[in-house]
């Protein structure tokens, strides 16, 4: 990618940047604090007044605050408009991708002028999440849907981002720029060198994704089907006994009269924030560089290890880390990143050099305007999906139908719930943040689920035929 950019273009674009560009997480805070409160509508009303164009982070928020409201078809609601956004990505990522490497602001202002995508990770989860919803209010067909919807959106990621990676690759040999962050003196490496971070495939498949498929699969009597989501969660996360028994125990496990197998969906803390380091980059004929990078600090959130239900303690198993997810795809992305960032500061560098050349008050001010608003636009985009648990664990028991009681411990004690069990397979979400539990309990009375009064699980195909996915 050649720019060829006047000084006078790059000046009004650098202008017209200043009073446009979020600061997302100092925006989020406000909703984060409510929802630590145990108020999600005081944080839902911080949302609604921070963000007057209803972007794809106002519904993944707004969706993931609903959901702590065991609010189902609100929160599915929002995350399928957030979906709908998705898929227009989607679409340009297998028909036309070089709309997606990069545009000018990215390239000459600062990548905060990128119209937010959603991170790869992000884009997985949300599809399951909403799988997770559609489950847990007794819509096992529209689970079915989004739970698909999955495996075929990881398919569209990984083929794009083999592209992508090729492109920077061979667009940062032909300008002869390094980018690798362990290049960068001063920035934090070991927060991606992180053996967590370095254990993980990629940065969007994870072992929750692929046995909440399952155990979809499986409550809808497609064992043929469940099993390959099994293993994949156990090539995943394995050596997890969890993850072993789904796939050990799938062909014993059978509905039986008057039992449920319930899987609790244990998510804890907050997906860790990105923030803006300035780290000097030694650029060619421009000199040493302040630009700024993002960087990820993994947060140190509670997260119970177990549950007590009915006087009896259960072990938790995290299989899902946001938290490692994040910082795996800020670590792939850090060569795009380090090969933007280089290309503005020659661009912003070669711009100053013509001002200065033309020996003039006119040009000579301009070139000090262009100075001062490059350093106040060289900030690190950190907008991100910050609602997001920060590890996501499970827990699963057979239990027999009817009341139970279930003890969750937060940072300073334990909070008791009532639940019921009502039918054959059925999902309990747990949201934790610090002394706050949000207990995703739906009363399926009005679920039409004629498969609780048999011992068929083929019942349930029958009864929840899969429905048409909303747009």
């Amino acid at each position: 990618m050649k720019l060829k950019i006047s000084a006078s273009l790059i000046l009004v674009l650098a202008l017209s940047a200043c009073g446009s560009m979020r600061q997302y997480q100092a925006e989020s805070q406000g909703a984060i604090d409510f929802a630590r409160a145990g108020k999600p509508d005081s944080a839902l009303a911080v949302l609604e007044s921070n963000n007057s164009d209803k972007d794809l982070l106002y519904f993944l928020e707004k969706g993931q605050l609903l959901q702590l409201k065991n609010d189902w078809s609100g929160s599915s609601s929002a995350w399928l408009k957030a979906d709908a956004k998705i898929h227009d990505w989607e679409e340009t990522a297998k028909n036309t991708p070089d709309k997606l490497f990069g545009d000018m602001g990215s390239f000459l202002i600062n990548d905060k002028t990128r119209r937010y995508d959603g991170y790869d990770y992000e884009k997985v989860l949300l599809s399951t999440l909403l799988a997770m919803n559609h489950a847990a209010s007794g819509d096992w067909g529209n689970a079915r849907v989004e739970v698909k919807k999955t495996h075929e959106r990881e398919a569209i990621i990984a083929e794009f981002r083999s592209r992508a990676y090729e492109k920077d690759e061979a667009e940062a040999k032909n300008r002869g720029v390094k980018t690798t962050f362990k290049d960068l003196k001063g920035y934090p490496t070991e927060t991606l060198d992180d053996p967590e971070v370095l254990a993980l495939k990629n940065s969007y498949q994870n072992a929750f994704s692929h046995y909440l498929a399952a155990f979809v699969y499986e409550a809808l009597g497609e064992k043929s089907l469940a099993a390959p989501g099994y293993r994949k969660a156990i090539e995943l996360q394995p050596n997890t006994k969890v993850l072993e028994d789904g796939l050990s125990q799938l062909d014993s496990k059978a509905s039986k009269r008057g039992m449920s197998e319930v899987l609790f969906v244990v998510s804890s803390g907050l997906a860790p924030v990105r923030k803006s380091v300035s780290v000097p980059l030694p650029i060619y004929r421009v000199g040493l560089t302040a630009m700024s990078f993002p960087v990820i600090r993994s947060g140190n959130d509670f997260a119970p290890s177990q549950l007590k239900l009915d006087g009896r303690f259960l072990p938790v198993s995290t299989i899902a880390s946001v938290d490692a997810m994040s910082r795996r795809a800020l670590r792939d992305d850090m060569p795009g990143i380090i090969l933007r960032s280089t290309i503005r500061a020659v661009s912003k560098g070669v711009a100053q050099k013509q001002l200065n050349d033309r020996d003039n008050n006119a040009s000579a001010i301009a070139s000090l305007v262009l100075g001062l608003v490059s350093v106040i636009t060289e900030q690190a985009d950190e907008r991100t999906w910050s609602t997001l648990p920060a590890q996501i664990a499970i827990v699963r028991a057979t239990l027999p139908q009817g009341m139970h009681k279930i003890l969750v411990p937060t940072l300073q004690g334990q909070e008791a719930f009532d639940f019921k069990a009502s039918s054959p397979y059925q999902i309990v979400p747990i949201r934790v943040m610090g002394n706050q539990v949000y207990f995703g309990q739906t009363d399926l009375a009005s679920v039409v689920l004629d498969a609780v009064a048999t011992e068929s699980a083929d019942a349930i195909v029958q009864s929840v035929k899969p429905k048409k996915a909303k747009k």
